[in-house]
């Protein structure tokens, strides 16, 4: 009896030891973003938010190393290497570009890869399979239902007839839902007109170029260059009465008719429970699978809808059979200054 009582004093001193141990543990974790604009910033915030709140339950510290590249590849690519310099148990990439360039940085190291706001993981080779993404990476998918999207274009107006395709063809999230796009549009015959930009200037002459060619509607995909560049174009849509069909609420946010896709908020805090569960929980990266979300969300901004000439609750009783739910918004910079 003597024995048995010593063995579980033992055990338990070794168990509140390492309990002692994982309370005053603190993780490095080093993101990076690829751009300024509101999806992106609203996936940053609500990672860092959800670090804290997960640090002062588990009793362990997040030390954030933030950055931005500002789609430089040259910066972006130093602040990889500085990551790795400062040796960060994490590392975390906030869209394609940062997840892909970060996946090669880490080859030969292994440290792990959390990707968030990734298009398409598996058609840019980031992870053998959604369910099993096989190395150091795994993270947080916005893939786009483009007939989703491209549908509601059809609800608000069955007799649109020429649909403008605005994105930067260097943009890979872009390439599968412009593809899909173009194959949805040539099986309803309806014909489309490309628009391209590689950064904002581009994108105002690509808008002007679509306004002037008075085409029916503008679908844009989750393309970072277009979401940075909306504030500068969606008065030039507006004012020709083109409803801009986009890939996510930030996009609405920025004056597009029509945002359609992903809770960029919710997907930042489940890419921080996939962070602190890699860290502190030990979950291994190769079998973690890439987590997907419903797209059933349109945000309509009601300012556009009136400026367009669309009456609200009409298009929203055309939208409905097509979404989970509407919201609205009206033009802001970010989600903060709807304060």
């Amino acid at each position: 009896m003597k024995k048995i009582i010593c063995t579980l004093i033992a055990l338990a001193m070794l168990l509140s030891l390492t309990a002692a141990f994982a309370e005053g543990t603190s993780y490095k974790v080093g993101i990076c973003n690829f751009v300024d604009d509101a999806s992106l910033n609203q996936i940053v915030d609500n990672i860092i938010a959800r670090l804290d709140a997960i640090g002062e339950e588990q009793g362990v510290d997040f030390e954030i190393d933030y950055d931005n590249c500002n789609t430089d590849a040259a910066v972006m690519s130093q602040i990889i290497a500085n990551f790795i310099a400062n040796d960060v148990d994490l590392m975390v990439g906030i869209a394609t570009p940062v997840a892909m360039q970060m996946q090669s940085a880490t080859e030969d190291n292994g440290i792990p890869v959390v990707f968030a706001a990734v298009s398409d993981p598996l058609g840019v080779e980031l992870v053998d399979s959604l369910e099993a993404p096989g190395a150091n990476i795994t993270g947080t998918s916005d893939f786009l239902n483009t007939s989703a999207v491209l549908n509601l274009i059809f609800a608000a107006n069955p007799d649109a007839k020429t649909i403008g395709l605005l994105y930067d063809v260097g943009q890979d999230a872009s390439t599968t839902p412009i593809a899909d796009a173009k194959a949805f549009l040539d099986e309803k015959g309806v014909a489309y007109k490309d628009y391209t930009g590689t950064n904002t200037s581009e994108v105002i002459l690509a808008a002007q170029a679509a306004a002037a060619d008075g085409v029916d509607a503008v679908f844009t995909p989750t393309d970072n260059t277009i979401m940075a560049a909306e504030l500068s174009i969606y008065e030039i849509l507006a004012e020709a009465g083109i409803p801009h069909y986009t890939g996510a609420d930030s996009f609405a946010l920025n004056g597009a008719f029509l945002g359609y896709g992903v809770d960029y908020a919710n997907l930042g805090v489940e890419t921080a429970n996939m962070i602190a569960d890699i860290l502190v929980n030990g979950a291994d990266p190769a079998v973690t699978p890439v987590m997907t979300f419903d797209n059933g969300t349109a945000t309509v901004n009601t300012e556009t809808c009136e400026a367009v000439g669309f009456d609200f609750d009409t298009v929203s009783e055309a939208f409905a059979p097509f979404c989970t739910s509407i919201q609205t918004i009206t033009t802001a910079e970010s989600f903060d200054d709807l304060g």
